[in-house]
Parts: C-alpha cells; structure tokens; sequence
C-alpha cells in the first residue's frame, strides 16, 4: 500500500474562507502578528487563558498505539534489542514487509470506555493517543492515505473517533500525537535513522501533513496536539512555525508541543525530571512505565508504584505536568502491570490530588531532605503541600520558613491541628506517630502573607566536619537531578559533561580537612572538585550499579580563614560517564 497521493487544489481557499470567519466570528482575539514568524500573538492573560487547563490538570496519559503494537518487539522470530515502537528502523524492516503487520492487526479487545475508565481513575486529567508514529501508519480514517486502520485491517474500526467520545463521557480531555518522520512516506527517505526529505519532497510532504492535521482538529477536537519527530534532517523551524501557525488558524485554542521546532507552547523533557523543573516556562516530563514506549511482550522492567507516586509529586513541586506512558496490546489491551500501578496511583491521588491538580511550584529553592512541596496562592494567603516522603522518627518535621504558621492539618484530617513552632532553625510541625501513606503522605499548611524562607548555609559540625548532602546541592545543567529514597538519595542522571553541582557551607573554625565522597559508578571516569580555589582532579570509583556506594578519598584541602565557602564538582568532559553522588565530607584534621 503507498500514500494515494491525493490533491485538494480548493484547500487553501477553504483554509482562508474559515480563518475569515473565525475572525468576524470573534474567535480570534488578536490579528497581530510577529513579523518574523507570522504566529498569532497573545496577550499573557489570553495565553494564560489556553494553557489554563493544561496547568490545572498537571497528570495525563500517554497511549503509544500501532502496528509495533501486534510485532511486540519481534520480527521473523528475532527479538530487537530497542524500543518496541522503534523496531521498524532498528530491524531495518523494508516498507513492502512491515506493511504485512496491517493485515493481522484485528484489536477486538479494544475497548475505548475501559482506556478512558483507567485514566480516569487514576487521577489522569487528559490522554494523548499516536494517531501517527513515526512507521507512519495512521491511527484513524484520514483522506491523505489508505495506509490506515480503518482502510488497511480486518478491524476497520476508528479507535480515535471512540476514544475522543469516551474521553469525553468520562471527563478526560482528549489529546493526539503526531509524529513529523514518516518511516512509509515515500517523500522521505527510508526507515534507517536519521531520516530525511527526498530532494523536492517536503513540500508535498506539509501538505499532506496539514490535510492529516485539519482532519484530526475538525473531526477529533483534540485539546493538544504531541509532535515529535522533528529531529529528522531537513525540518527547520520555518517549516515548524508554519505548521504552529496553520493549526492555530483552525483552532485558535489549541495547546501545541514544542517539538513541532521553532515554536510551540511548552517544552517535553523525555525521560527524564529536571533538577530545578524549568522556571518561567511550561513544561511536562514523558515517561514510561517500563523501558519502552509501544507494547514489547519481553519488557517487565517496571517501575514501582513509589516511583510513580512521587515522579508524580516530584513534578509537580517543580511548576511541570507528567505524561505517563501506556503501551497497549496488538489485541487492544493496556498490560496488567500498567493496569495495576494506575489503580494504586488512582487510590492516592483519590486522597492527595488536591495537592496535585492546580498547584504550582514550591517556594524553596533546595531540595527538601524529607520531601516535596507544592503551592497554591488566592490573594494574600498562601498554602503549601507538604509531600512527605520520609515521616521523622522523632515526630518533628523541620520546614525552612521564617514565618508563623497559621494552621498546619494532615490533608486526610483536616479537622484536627497539628502543632507548631517557629525558631531561628525554621518552622517546626509536630506529628502524630506513623505515616498516614507510605509512599507520601501530604501535609496543608496555610500562611498569611507569602512564605520567608530561611537560606542559611550549611554549618559546620561540632565535631569540625562538614557534610554536603545531595539534597542540599545546587544542581545546574538539563538534566542532573536530585533522586530521594532509601536507595538512592543521591546526586543521579548525570548524564550530560555540562551539568554541574555546587554546595555553599559556612566555616567556623578553618583549618586542614580530608575530603572523600560517597559514590556509585558503573564505570569509573574523573571528574574535578574545586573548593576555596583549590582543584582536585579525582577518579570515580568502580562500583557493581548505581545503588551501590563506596567512599573514595579526594585529598587534603586547606581552608585557612572563617566564613562562606563553596565546593563545586564538574565533569571531566572527555569521556565523561555518569556517576552518582550521595554526599561529600570534609572531616577536619587535629
């Protein structure tokens, strides 16, 4: 089957007729343009406006869907070794032979109220489903090519039409995937990556992406559109301003991704949470649950429910939204695994959620040794969600704020107060013994007036030592991050030669001091820590993974007058292969 190749020689005058009458029908607020791009541009309160249940919902699902379903990482007997959805370019399948997939996939499990059901359930505010991945095949009955479920299947069924109405029934908001790379496309190179245009194609190429996308807004409604792809060779980012631009022209409220390039309202990290979230801008962390994103039947690999539950928590106290990812069947099936860690985050999030949705960003700026917070402001009060991860054995949950609480509650008993204190160390809450949830449990605390934190540095021990813990660090770069929990607790995803750490401590008795950290590596490489204008240039030590630590001796630093003093590590750019960090000691020498 190849594309049809169909023309609309009348597209272009329908576009502009219906953008005309958007515009004398009053749905488009603002004729203004930037010269440069010709996007539509907003006031902040009219952008506020489109993203405001984006914002609000701060949890989605992810719906990977397509013939990569049915291959379930196999091909001709033969496992690959990537991505399920990836197994077209990695297995470097012909077009002729991957396109024999379409005749078996028949999914008559599928059943579009039970998908929305699930996301409901688990707290899930919208769900974004591929009506393209990158092998091309569509995902919906579209005019541009036959190679699509309704036309090239037994099954002949819509899956996105019923998907967009369940959505609906059950209070979802429905959001659709596109992928720019077309592995089928015959106006692109084929499937082996890195993917380009062939000479003299990409024009026909947007034009059969444009009648694919108004299908999708006009028929579907969708409240977002998920491009991705756009790292192929040859798109530019005038090729990805036009499309922003056309897709605003037919829905003028439409949320776009930044991977369509060079435009686009928020950003995706993949895989990852970033240290500091990204401030000042919109973001949202994609996950999966397990390693890949579209059904592989070999793949077990799956997070923990703690994991989720606190990702969930972790990205949110950071200002972005989650998109956790669901890889269903050949048969139209979400994966009892998946199934189960939904189910358990829906039971938390049935108790927590109002310290999820709606929130934004916590106020410190370092991370909170025992958990997470999150903020909601409404006029001059502010209150803040306490997500602890760790219940202090002692009862007693110190908080970096040089405010009076107001009023401090368990979020499962509102009604009953929690004592506190407020010192020059921070503000105390006293707790009951025990935990209410063991993964996190969520404390309200309500202020007059905007949170004063306390930023004091760290300070020294009475003993003379110093220790710099992961959580105290300032962490700069993409993608370094601060991990918690028993088994980690550490400096991780240090991935990038950029990405760097610092720690500020005060010194009260100066003097010589032995520096070892505590670390986890794989693979050993170096790495540089500076302090007091001193370098050191230290070996990782070779350890079994990342969860097993070992402390390696750094050297003798001398630190000769009292006051501020900052240690920073640095990769050793050649080479560099991550490592994760746990702590720092200088223990003085008498």
């Amino acid at each position: 089957m190849m594309f049809n190749g169909v023309c609309f020689p009348d597209l272009k005058m329908n576009r502009i007729a219906f953008f005309l009458l958007l515009l004398l029908s009053g749905f488009v607020t603002t004729a203004q343009a930037d010269s440069a791009t010709d996007i539509p541009v907003e006031t902040p309160k009219q952008h506020a406006a489109r993203m405001e249940w984006w914002r609000d919902a701060r949890f989605g699902m992810f719906i990977h869907w397509g013939l990569y379903s049915e291959a379930a990482g196999y091909w001709n007997g033969q496992a690959t070794s990537g991505a399920g959805e990836w197994i077209m370019s990695d297995m470097r399948i012909p077009r002729a032979q991957y396109e024999t997939l379409a005749p078996h996939f028949d999914p008559v499990k599928f059943d579009a109220d039970q998908w929305a059901e699930t996301a409901h359930n688990a707290g899930m505010k919208y769900l974004v489903i591929t009506s393209k991945h990158h092998e091309g095949f569509c995902m919906f009955k579209t005019t541009a090519t036959d190679y699509n479920v309704v036309d090239a299947t037994p099954w002949h069924t819509d899956p996105l039409q019923a998907l967009s109405k369940a959505c609906r029934r059950h209070g979802i908001k429905f959001c659709v995937y596109y992928s720019i790379m077309d592995w089928h496309s015959p106006d692109q190179s084929p499937a082996y990556n890195p993917t380009s245009f062939i000479p003299g194609q990409k024009e026909a190429y947007i034009q059969y992406m444009e009648t694919e996308l108004s299908e999708l807004i006009t028929q579907y409604h969708p409240g977002l559109i998920w491009f991705d792809g756009q790292w192929m060779n040859g798109w530019t980012d005038e090729d990805g301003q036009r499309v922003y631009r056309y897709l605003r022209t037919l829905d003028p409220k439409i949320i776009v991704n930044n991977r369509v390039k060079g435009a686009g309202d928020y950003e995706t990290p993949e895989q990852y949470i970033p240290s500091n979230g990204l401030p000042g801008r919109d973001w949202e962390t994609c996950m999966t649950m397990n390693n890949t994103w579209g059904y592989k039947r070999d793949d077990n690999d799956w997070k923990s429910t703690q994991t989720l539950i606190r990702n969930i928590v972790d990205i949110a106290s950071k200002g972005g939204n989650y998109l956790l990812n669901v890889g269903p069947t050949g048969e139209g099936l979400i994966p009892d695994a998946s199934i189960e860690r939904l189910n358990e985050i829906g039971n938390w999030m049935k108790v927590n959620g109002s310290a999820i949705y709606g929130t934004s960003a916590g106020p410190f700026t370092k991370q909170l040794p025992w958990g997470r917070c999150t903020s909601k402001t409404s006029g001059h009060r502010t209150t803040l969600y306490l997500h602890v991860f760790d219940w202090p054995a002692d009862g007693q949950l110190v908080v970096p704020l040089s405010n009076k609480i107001k009023r401090a509650a368990l979020l499962v008993h509102p009604s009953t107060p929690l004592r506190t204190e407020t010192g020059t160390n921070g503000a105390t809450i006293f707790l009951p013994a025990g935990a209410p949830d063991k993964i996190s449990s969520t404390i309200v605390v309500k202020l007059d007036g905007a949170p004063e934190m306390i930023t004091d540095p760290i300070v020294q021990n009475n003993d003379g030592s110093i220790l710099l813990r992961a959580s105290d660090a300032g962490l700069h770069g993409s993608q370094i991050q601060y991990e918690s929990g028993p088994s980690h607790d550490d400096i991780g995803y240090w991935f990038q030669p950029d990405d760097w750490a610092d720690w500020t401590f005060r010194v009260n008795r100066p003097g010589k001091f032995i520096i070892a950290a505590e670390i986890a590596a794989p693979t050993g490489d170096s790495f540089q820590l500076s302090v007091d204008g001193q370098e050191f240039r230290c070996a990782a030590p070779v350890t079994a993974d990342y969860f097993h630590y070992t402390s390696v001796q750094i050297g003798t630093v001398e630190i000769p007058a009292a006051g501020d003093v900052t240690l920073a590590v640095h990769p050793v750019t050649d080479g560099w292969q991550p490592m994760n960090l746990r702590s720092i000691k200088l223990e003085q020498m008498h």
